[in-house]
């Protein structure tokens, strides 16, 4: 089977990245529809999700023109899978990572999709829904939805070892959720789509997505916490159930 449909446009591109100072690639898919951005799991390339299904999963979507796909690296090899390396700089690069996500990857999509302030979905499975989900409620002003399945939403436990300084406090949604105030807090109140889904099978961990659903109630965000069956597994053929299944009911 070929990763993806032949009528599908795909372009690889990418740049060297002046805040990572290294060369980070992109790959986008379909030709018009509503910008999503997606994240690969755990240690993975930009890649990823193709090798998978996952972006074969969504291609009547892509096909349609009703969403636009851009795949991106990860550095989580560089920096929470590195365990060489002591948390700060773990966190600092953690912190690099996503200013290059808002002020790198969000005008090239941008750039490709009309221009002007478009604001973009985020998606992705496991380690990639931490980033899709940190990236939307970091900046909502730039961000409007959130497909986030099978993941996790606080780093401090398995990640931080005690440890904590601004750039953990501001990519761990468990931390800095509680406290946000303003237009960001007003935008995920009013002008998002906050979707957390996972399954309660092998591997997976739902009382994460119910801790980070907590959270987000007691703010008054609104949002769909879907907790899939205990036969619903933390693996790719679910994950190619869950997204397809999320951009029907958004309508794109």
């Amino acid at each position: 089977m070929e990763y993806v449909d032949s009528h599908v446009q795909r372009k690889i591109e990418g740049w060297a990245s002046p805040i990572l100072g290294q060369p980070m690639p992109i790959v986008s898919y379909g030709h018009s529809g509503h910008p999503l951005l997606l994240f690969p799991t755990a240690a993975a390339d930009f890649l990823e999700n193709e090798r998978f299904f996952l972006v074969k999963s969504v291609e009547p979507f892509l096909l349609a023109g009703r969403v636009r796909i851009f795949s991106i690296d990860s550095i989580n090899r560089q920096a929470w899978m590195d365990k060489s390396l002591p948390v700060p700089e773990q966190a600092r690069r953690q912190a690099l990572y996503a200013r290059y996500v808002e002020e790198e990857v969000v005008p090239y999509i941008r750039a490709h999709c009309g221009g002007g302030d478009v604001r973009i979905a985020t998606t992705g499975a496991s380690f990639g829904a931490y980033h899709a989900a940190n990236t939307l409620f970091r900046r909502p002003d730039l961000f409007d939805c959130v497909i986030a399945m099978s993941g996790f939403y606080d780093l401090a436990e398995d990640y931080f070892k005690g440890y904590g300084d601004d750039n953990c406090f501001f990519n761990n949604p468990a931390w800095y959720l509680p406290g946000l105030e303003g237009r960001p807090l007003d935008l995920l109140r009013t002008a998002c789509s906050i979707n957390i889904v996972t399954g309660q099978g092998a591997y997976e961990a739902p009382e994460a997505s119910r801790s980070l659903s907590r959270i987000l109630a007691s703010k008054g965000i609104p949002h769909e916490l879907d907790l899939w069956g205990h036969d619903v597994n933390h693996d790719w053929p679910w994950w190619r159930k869950m997204l397809p299944h999320y951009l029907h009911k958004l309508g794109w």
